[in-house]
C-alpha cells in the first residue's frame, strides 16, 4: 500500500506533467475542418430485430472541427474517452449516438462546435431460405454515422446487400437459341404431343442456352428522419431485398435453390432496373429523409462492372456522385 507521501508525490508530478496543447502555437495558424482519429477497435453492442443486441467489433472514426485559429490543437483522449464511456457500454441508438457527439463538443468549448462520429462493422444476421424452414448467417457491411453541426444532429445508415441479377439481353438470345433448337428436334410438324415437348424440354439439348448472372452489390447510404428511436438496419436489409427479389443465400437445400433459379428468371434486370426498384421502395419511405443508391453488378460476360447510380434529389441533399462510399477515410 502507497504511503501518503507516495500519494502526494505522484500528485505533484501529475500535475506538474507538460500540456503541450495549452502552449503557444508558433507555427502557420489557421481553424480546420476536422480533427480526431480513425480506425479506432471497439466493440459495440448493435439491436437486432429477434434477439438481445449482439457485440460486434467496430472501426471507428471520431472528429471535431478546430475553430479557434490560435490553439495548437485538440484533445483527442476526450474522444477517445468519450466513445469507451458510451459506446461500449449501452446499444446503439440514435440518442445515445446523439450524447456522443454532443459531448465531443461540450469537452472541446472554445476549440470546436461541429462533430463527427462513425461506425463501420459487419452486421451479422440469420436470413430464412427461400422454401424451406432452415437459417443462415448473412454478413451485411454497414455504416453508422453521426454528426452535429451548428447545434443540428444527422444520422446517417449505409449498407452494402448483395444479390444476383440475371441479364435481359442475355434471357432474349438464351430464348431465340431454344427456339430454334425445338425447330430442329420437331421441324414442320404440325403436330406435337405435349409430352413429346415435356420430354425434350427436360433434355440437355431442350436447353441449349442459359442467360448469363453475376453477384451484384447494392450500396445504399440513407439520412434518417430526426424522429428516428431505433437504428433501422434489419428493417433497412428487407427493404431493399424485397425491391431486388434475388437477395443471395446463405443455407439452400435443392428446393430453395430452383426457387433462386425461379426468382432470377422473374426479376431480369440491368443495373438501370436495379437502380429504379430501389429508388421506388426508397421514396415512399417516411423514415428516410434522403437516400443515395449505387448498384454494382459483377459482370460475368465483360471485365468491368455495370454501375448505376440515383439520389433522392431533395434541395442540400446527396449528390449524385458516382464514387462508392469511402470504407475508409
Amino acid at each position: 500500500m502507497s504511503s501518503p507521501n507516495a500519494c502526494q508525490e505522484l500528485s505533484c508530478v501529475a500535475a506538474a506533467l507538460p500540456d503541450v496543447a495549452k502552449q503557444p502555437n508558433s507555427e502557420p495558424q489557421g481553424t480546420l475542418n476536422w480533427v480526431g482519429m480513425s480506425e479506432i477497435e471497439l466493440p459495440v453492442y448493435i439491436p437486432t430485430p429477434t434477439q438481445p443486441a449482439i457485440q460486434v467489433l467496430a472501426r471507428v472514426q471520431a472528429y471535431v472541427n478546430l475553430i479557434d485559429p490560435l490553439s495548437k490543437g485538440i484533445h483527442m483522449s476526450r474522444l477517445y474517452l468519450a466513445l469507451d464511456n458510451y459506446l461500449g457500454m449501452s446499444e446503439l441508438t440514435p440518442a445515445l449516438l446523439k450524447q456522443v457527439v454532443g459531448q465531443f463538443v461540450e469537452s472541446h468549448q472554445g476549440l470546436s462546435d461541429a462533430a463527427y462520429l462513425e461506425c463501420r462493422l459487419d452486421y451479422y444476421e440469420k436470413r430464412r431460405s427461400l422454401v424451406t424452414d432452415n437459417r443462415g448467417w448473412k454478413n451485411y457491411p454497414v455504416r453508422i454515422i453521426a454528426s452535429l453541426r451548428q447545434g443540428q444532429f444527422e444520422l446517417e445508415l449505409a449498407v452494402e446487400v448483395p444479390y444476383s441479377s440475371t441479364c435481359p439481353c442475355s434471357a432474349a438470345l438464351a430464348r431465340q437459341l431454344i427456339q430454334e433448337g425445338f425447330e430442329e428436334q420437331f421441324g414442320t410438324a404440325e403436330l406435337v404431343s405435349a409430352r413429346q415437348v415435356h420430354d425434350w424440354l427436360g433434355t440437355v439439348q431442350g436447353i441449349r442456352a442459359t442467360p448469363h448472372s453475376q453477384r451484384s452489390v447494392a450500396q445504399v447510404k440513407v439520412r434518417l428522419a430526426p424522429d428516428t428511436e431505433q437504428l433501422p438496419i434489419s428493417a433497412l436489409i428487407d427493404q431493399l431485398e424485397a425491391a431486388l427479389q434475388t437477395p443471395v443465400q446463405a443455407a439452400v437445400k435443392r428446393a430453395d435453390e430452383q426457387e433462386f433459379a425461379r426468382l432470377n428468371a422473374s426479376n431480369l434486370m440491368f443495373c438501370e432496373d436495379a437502380a429504379r426498384r430501389l429508388k421506388a421502395k426508397l421514396q415512399d419511405n417516411t423514415a428516410v429523409v434522403d437516400f443515395w443508391i449505387r448498384v454494382n453488378h459483377m459482370e460475368s460476360l465483360h471485365a468491368h462492372d455495370a454501375v448505376a447510380v440515383v439520389v433522392k434529389g431533395v434541395p442540400q441533399g446527396y449528390q449524385d456522385d458516382p464514387r462508392e462510399y469511402a470504407q475508409r477515410a
